[in-house]
């Protein structure tokens, strides 16, 4: 009898388990990991990443939460409606030196786990940093003048 008890609760909490809605059949977001690269010292480096609501009806982020302190995700107040896209901003405070590799969390009403995303990236002290820019020349500008080159063409 106790077998059969624990089958019947082992299958109704699976059921319960499985009619749960995941995060990724809500929402979709423009990139799971979004990497800075060399950043200086000191100078917090922000990132947006785009929430796009997949369904036909709102959704509500209950709440934005990061791994460390380090990590701060502003708050989406107002629900997404069906269809949408919001920003999340996310700022690293890149106070220490060296490769971090920070997890932010995106809480969804009515949806257990939280969506995870992730950002990446170097921080440089500024001598180091201002040294690989010269070595390296501004890589960012010499991409942006390379797409815009080849749009003209």
């Amino acid at each position: 009898m106790k077998k059969i008890i624990l089958s019947v609760a082992a299958f109704v909490f699976t059921l319960a388990a499985m009619a749960q809605s995941k995060a990724d059949s809500v929402i979709k977001v423009n990139t799971e990991t979004y990497n800075f690269g060399k950043v200086k010292q000191g100078v917090p480096p922000v990132y947006s990443f785009e929430i796009k609501n997949i369904t036909d009806k709102p959704v509500v982020v209950e709440n934005t939460s990061a791994s460390c302190g380090c990590t701060t995700p502003e708050k989406i107040t107002e629900p997404i409606a069906p269809g949408a896209t919001v920003k999340l901003k996310v700022q690293y405070s890149a106070a220490a030196a060296g490769q971090f590799n920070k997890d932010v969390y995106i809480k969804l009403a009515g949806i257990e786990q939280p969506k995870t995303v992730h950002i990446t990236g170097e921080v440089l002290t500024a001598e180091v940093y201002d040294t690989w820019v010269k070595e390296n020349g501004n890589i960012k500008e010499k991409v942006k003048e390379k797409d815009v080159k080849a749009t003209k063409n």
